[in-house]
């Protein structure tokens, strides 16, 4: 049961602590210009603040990270809407319809959509956090390899639903994300595949081949269709989508945000496949599914909410069963552990005081980032006034400085650039972008887990079929992965039915 009296001190603690709440608004302000440099995750954004951390006291230095948290992952989607670039890998899923409302001049709708839908699904993670951590905690502690691997199963089956028109090509584009997945070292033996003797590839640059399939590929069209940003500056007014369209959208948000927080409990799945998965389930949802991918506003709500939704999630496991659910929380798993503080249910009894300081603390970063971020849009949309002869060197030039930033690695830079070419020709050719992503992330959780299963299980594959968790989930991905065909088959069926009762 919460404890409504501690939660009442921390809004007391809070208040009375300015130095904490300057550092919550300083480290949203960073979050959000972290989030919006392609290449720079907030991943990135936490581990370069930690060490400045060090000589805090325990409640600024967190929140100070949970606003770099935050804003990195709701200010990723900024650039995916106006430039299809994602700022962050759970942003390539926002860039699906964003990117497409911003050639149809409502950019500033979509973006405002994008802040509004990350602070309600943000917010509500934290909410959940604070008032349903023991419940959500114990059914995490049921998630092992084979759940895991069921899991990304799930995630790799949404490909059939954002390949676009053409589900066999984004099958085709799946299968050559897992091919690229495959490359690096094993993970049970830990011995190197496919590296061709290049060490840099022990570990593969996804995000450089992410700023390439969507960044520098986008450059390269841009340069031989210069009219498009003519016609894209057009009605950058309206922030926020009117009253009776965004109600429609609420039960997407909500219903994004709660599969956000069960996607950041389990650990590895983080933001990028909550973002995937609550797009496949707004589209599964809507009455009007073919309008994804060509501009749909729900389709950026689901996106924004559901990786923001994550954060909650995420920080749920580590804090109650210092479990960290994505790379950021161990980081943050780190910061507790070298302020003196063991995340676990005795954090709870020894330090209660301080932890509902924290959670309200998170609320008001995030009221923060709602702020920040409305205030910085109008100004942020400007870019697309740019003229396409500096905006598209100037996109090359931060896809580059960007990727070159993540390692120090010209390598790096290299593939990037590999990948927007063979962006470009995907382009070209109508092969979407977004399964190769998909790919990449859930490959590697595929596969390492599925091993440790069958290692788990001395080589048998009975736990495909004796845990329930498993059998839901890969059913689910036989009937998400089959779904488009399902409709596709149905569609001819009706359509034939019909010419031949008009022949008749």
């Amino acid at each position: 049961m919460l404890d409504y009296s501690m939660l009442l001190q921390g809004v007391t603690n809070l208040a009375t602590d300015p130095v904490a709440l300057l550092f919550a608004m300083l480290g949203v302000l960073l979050g959000i210009f972290i989030g919006a440099m392609p290449g720079l995750t907030a991943t990135m954004g936490v581990a370069i603040l930690l060490p400045f951390t060090f000589g805090m006291d325990p409640i600024s230095g967190l929140l100070m990270i949970c606003g770099v948290f935050f804003g990195g992952v709701y200010a990723g989607s900024v650039t995916a809407i106006l430039l299809k670039i994602p700022g962050t890998p759970a942003a390539a899923a926002t860039a699906l319809d964003g990117y497409e409302l911003t050639k149809q001049g409502k950019a500033s709708i979509a973006l405002g959509t994008a802040t509004m839908s990350s602070f309600l699904g943000g917010t509500g993670s934290i909410l959940v956090l604070i008032f349903m951590a023991p419940i959500l905690a114990n059914f995490a502690l049921k998630f092992s390899a084979s759940e895991s691997f069921a899991l990304a199963c799930f995630g790799l089956s949404i490909i059939s639903s954002i390949a676009g028109r053409y589900p066999i090509k984004g099958l085709i584009a799946g299968f050559m994300g897992l091919l690229l997945a495959m490359v690096g070292l094993d993970p049970m033996g830990g011995f190197p595949r496919f590296t061709f003797g290049f060490s840099e590839l022990y570990e593969v640059p996804f995000i450089a081949v992410m700023i390439g399939l969507f960044a520098a590929a986008e450059a390269f069209k841009a340069m031989e269709n210069p009219e498009f940003r003519e016609t894209a500056t057009t009605a950058l007014g309206r922030l926020l989508p009117p009253w009776m369209q965004f109600r429609k959208i609420l039960p997407t948000i909500g219903r994004s945000t709660i599969l956000g927080v069960l996607m950041g409990m389990i650990p590895g799945a983080g933001a990028d496949v909550a973002a995937f998965v609550a797009y496949s389930e707004a589209k599964r949802f809507s009455k009007t599914p073919e309008n994804f991918g060509k501009g749909e506003l729900a389709g950026v709500a689901a996106c924004e909410s559901g990786a923001n939704g994550c954060t909650g999630g995420a920080l749920l496991t580590m804090l109650t069963l210092g479990i960290p659910g994505d790379a950021v929380t161990a980081i943050m798993l780190g910061a507790l552990t070298l302020q003196g503080l063991q995340p676990g249910p005795l954090l709870f009894q020894q330090h209660s005081d301080m932890v509902f300081t924290l959670f309200i603390g998170m609320l008001f970063c995030y009221i923060c980032m709602l702020i920040f971020g409305l205030l910085s849009l109008r100004v942020i949309s400007k870019v697309l006034k740019v003229p396409n002869a500096i905006l598209t060197p100037a996109i090359l030039i931060l896809c580059i400085v960007g990727t070159y930033a993540l390692n120090n690695s010209l390598f790096d830079v290299g593939i990037m650039l590999v990948a927007g070419v063979v962006g470009y020709f995907m382009q070209k050719w109508e092969f979407p972008a977004s399964p190769v992503v998909l790919a990449l992330i859930m490959g590697p959780m595929a596969e390492a887990n599925f091993r440790r299963a069958l290692s788990l299980s001395n080589g048998s594959y009975d736990f495909i079929y004796t845990r329930p968790i498993t059998i839901v989930l890969l059913l689910a991905a036989i009937l998400t992965l089959f779904l488009p065909f399902i409709r596709y088959l149905l569609g001819r069926w009706k359509k034939g039915k019909a010419s031949n009762a008009s022949v008749a």
